[in-house]
């Protein structure tokens, strides 16, 4: 059973940074899709960034040059740099697997992606 873990989440003034992490256990197999989404308060849920078992990233314009989504394979962990942030980026952040192929995530769609962590809140003040 995959268990997705968040963590890292605070609440920090604009252009400040946070680094989210995801703990990932389960997972047997060795490609994989990594989705970071967010959901803030009456909004839908987004895609932020995608990270793929070879390392390979995309990334939601809204976030492009500013956040970073990098993998640990040897500590089985995710995580999301987030810097230069700004109060737009406040909500809810999610680690979901998604499915791939041959180690390329397929699917930016959050209902594609089967196993969700608990989230972690990120607030950004002006």
């Amino acid at each position: 059973q995959v268990q997705l873990v968040e963590s890292g989440g605070g609440s920090v003034q604009a252009g400040g940074s946070l680094r989210l992490s995801c703990s990932a256990s389960g997972i047997t197999s060795s490609a994989y899709c990594i989705g970071w989404f967010r959901q803030g308060t009456g909004k839908q849920r987004e895609g932020v960034a995608l990270v793929d078992s070879d390392g390979r990233t995309k990334y939601a314009d809204s976030v492009k040059g500013r956040f970073t989504a990098s993998k640990d394979t040897a500590k089985n962990t995710l995580y999301l740099q987030m810097d230069s942030l700004k109060p737009e980026d406040t909500a809810m952040y999610y680690c979901a697997l998604g499915p791939s192929y041959q180690g390329r995530c397929l699917s930016e769609r959050p209902n594609a992606f089967s196993a969700w962590g608990q989230g972690t809140q990120v607030t950004v003040s002006s």
